[in-house]
């Protein structure tokens, strides 16, 4: 259902996290994510601690999901001095490309405990259906 765009993305996102740098929105980090079908939906799971959902940019053009996030740091006072920051921030961004058996008309997108669900229904036209027979010798599709 899912095609990676770039196979060296992966890549991409150990270095910055190695390095410590933060993604902008020229460069973005990249978001982890599972996906996998669920009876007749398909469900993409990204990511985002710590993200508002406020925060969170979910666009479809075509078949093209795309995802960006922004994670800024938290504002603290004058007096408080930060010993340690391994937290990522910046810009995250994922785009997947979608099959063309996916209804992206009827996405769902939900957010809870720093994990964006997207819910994709598997389109009509792509679920299997019975053909029968007629008595004629001509075949009739029933959906």
């Amino acid at each position: 259902m899912l095609m990676r765009t770039d196979p060296f993305r992966e890549m991409d996102r150990i270095v910055q996290q190695l390095s410590g740098t933060s993604g902008t929105w020229s460069k973005p980090s990249v978001m982890p994510m599972d996906a996998y079908r669920e009876g007749d939906v398909y469900v993409i799971a990204f990511d985002l601690p710590g993200v508002s959902p406020d925060a969170v940019d979910i666009d479809v053009e075509r078949n093209m999901l795309t995802v960006r996030a922004e994670r800024r740091p938290v504002t603290q006072a004058d007096s408080v001095k930060v010993e340690l920051s391994e937290r990522p921030l910046g810009v995250f961004s994922r785009q997947v490309m979608l099959a063309d058996t996916l209804d992206t008309e009827r996405i769902e997108a939900d957010y809870d405990a720093g994990v964006l669900t997207l819910r994709i229904p598997i389109a009509e036209r792509a679920k299997p259906r019975k053909i029968s027979i007629s008595g004629s010798g001509r075949k009739q599709i029933s959906g």
